[in-house]
């Protein structure tokens, strides 16, 4: 079973820089798709970037020239470099991936949505 862990969250100033990491694990899977969400309190799940497996990204109107999506196929992560953060951009932020998952009971390919457990940035005015 293919799993995300996320990293690089935390406490930053306004106008500050975090970079998130997710990275993917199991025994064998191919990744479509990668994508980052965000929830603030009170709110619901947003997409915030997606990177295809092309390398084509997509943004939020709401983070366009101030975050950067990529991703490092070899390694199975994905990034997400945050700039010139605001307090709007406090939230949980999660990982999610679009995941074949390979399984060696019945010899096939399934298709996944795997999810990351999430990790906080909170930004301080």
């Amino acid at each position: 079973q293919v799993q995300l862990v996320e990293s690089g969250g935390g406490l930053v100033q306004n106008g500050g820089s975090l970079r998130l990491s997710c990275a993917a694990s199991g025994r064998k899977f191919s990744i479509n798709n990668m994508n980052w969400y965000r929830q603030a309190p009170g709110k619901q799940r947003d997409l915030v970037a997606t990177i295809t497996s092309g390398g084509s990204t997509y943004y939020a109107d709401s983070v366009k020239g101030r975050f950067t999506i990529s991703r490092d196929n070899a390694k199975n992560t994905v990034y997400l470099q945050m700039n010139s953060l605001k307090p709007e951009d406090t939230a949980v932020y999660y990982c999610n991936a679009d995941i074949r998952d390979f399984s060696d009971f019945d010899l096939s390919w399934y298709a996944m949505d795997c999810w990351g457990e999430g990790t906080l940035v909170t930004v301080s005015s």
